[in-house]
């Protein structure tokens, strides 16, 4: 009976000692190999210590959620993010001006803007759309309320889309996932991301690997089919939007493109003449459309720093006359004609140029190669040299020995 009637005490004072396992547990709890539900059922104790498993229970939530990778993950991307300033966001105007990226009131004439003016006038062999279709289009554009159907319903009617050639393509707000940050004019900036932009694929340079000679040629990072080395890009807005943010987006574009055609002819140890505009943007909200041509030149007080210009050469309203829609189509077009032209152009000059250096001069082997080889190079100009090293000795060993031949007999 004495046994019977202590067994409870003991059986309390058993349980009174389960505090110091539940504060192991909080202090092994940094190891996650047990799991949390496992480890709170273990510290369920009777009545008294209940309260001290729910602090435990608290605690170990508490830590959890300062162990949890996914809260890492957020604030490092939060961070990343924050160190570049998007096209859309307060304090980039001054970043692009400190980039080199000039106003159009600032920015000078190109050196063939002659050509650029008469080729935007240039008539067209196929026909213009009837007059009862640009009503319609009017209509249309007055009533569209945001820019992603005003890409759609303008750019279907003023672009042209080059069906009959498979290799050149186009992108519509697709970011530039591959060009090389801090090269000058992207400075702190987020990647740009054009409205509209066309161009080459990748394949097209094919046999010459593009990308592994002309830093950012390729827009897209992964993708055989990125755009390479495009000439022109557009950007929309809306109906009663701001078309200064759409200017100013343009202008980051055209920068990227003529950094990008820049690299591209420094590899073949060319570049193009001074003021030269090879470079075409567009922006428009579907009533006014305004086209810009790019080039950049070495600052008059600095002849290290790039300035990247933005001249305005055509404004068009494409919306409240016949006429209007019909020049401004035709100019935008020519345009395309011209910046197709010019990627053909620049595919072939650095194909040929490749070609060329090959058959000239051995490529040199990579540098895990060459790592590699050097002690075997080693090892064989030694043995080169020794042949000689033993004819000279030999010669030494024969003069030497004549006379005493000549003696003997």
């Amino acid at each position: 009976m004495d046994k019977k009637q202590t067994s409870p005490e003991l059986a309390q004072a058993e349980q009174v000692p389960a505090i110091p396992p539940s504060r192991k547990r909080q202090i092994d709890s940094d190891s996650d190999a047990e799991p949390r539900t496992k480890r709170a059922r273990t510290t369920r104790p009777t009545s008294e210590p209940a309260r001290l498993t729910r602090k435990n229970l608290a605690l170990f939530d508490k830590m959890g959620k300062k162990k949890d990778p996914t809260d890492d993950s957020k604030s490092s991307k939060t961070t990343s993010t924050t160190t570049s300033t998007s096209t859309t966001t307060s304090g980039f105007a001054d970043k692009a001006r400190n980039n080199g990226m000039l106003h159009p009131v600032k920015s000078k004439p190109p050196s063939n803007l002659e050509a650029i003016r008469g080729r935007h006038a240039r008539s067209r062999e196929t026909a213009s759309p009837p007059e009862s279709r640009i009503d319609r289009y009017a209509r249309t554009v007055s009533k569209i309320g945001n820019e992603t159907t005003m890409v759609f319903e303008t750019g279907g009617q003023l672009l042209k889309k080059y069906d009959d050639d498979d290799g050149y393509s186009r992108a519509f707000s697709r970011s530039f996932t591959n060009v090389p940050p801090d090269a000058g004019y992207n400075n702190g900036l987020s990647a740009p991301q054009p409205d509209f932009i066309e161009g080459l694929e990748k394949e097209e340079f094919r046999p010459f690997p593009v990308a592994d000679h002309v830093s950012g040629a390729a827009l897209y990072q992964d993708d055989p089919f990125s755009l390479t080395l495009p000439h022109m890009a557009g950007e929309w807005k809306r109906r009663g939007k701001d078309m200064e943010e759409a200017r100013l987006q343009a202008a980051y574009d055209g920068a990227a493109m003529v950094h990008a055609r820049s690299k591209a002819l420094a590899y073949m140890g060319k570049s193009d003449p001074p003021g030269h505009a090879a470079i075409t943007t567009f922006t428009t909200d579907g009533t006014n459309l305004n086209m810009y041509a790019h080039y950049a030149i070495p600052s008059e007080e600095d002849a290290d720093t790039l300035e990247y210009h933005q001249y305005q050469y055509a404004s068009t309203n494409i919306k409240d006359s016949y006429q209007g829609h019909k020049d401004g189509r035709k100019g935008l077009r020519n345009a395309q004609d011209h910046a197709r032209d010019q990627s053909y152009a620049l595919k072939d000059q650095l194909k040929e140029h490749w070609k060329q250096q090959r058959s000239t001069v051995p490529p040199p082997p990579p540098p895990s190669l060459r790592k590699s080889l050097y002690p075997f190079q080693r090892r064989l100009s030694k043995k080169q040299a020794q042949p000689k090293h033993s004819f000279r000795m030999m010669n030494r060993h024969c003069t030497t020995r004549s006379p005493t031949k000549t003696t003997s007999r």
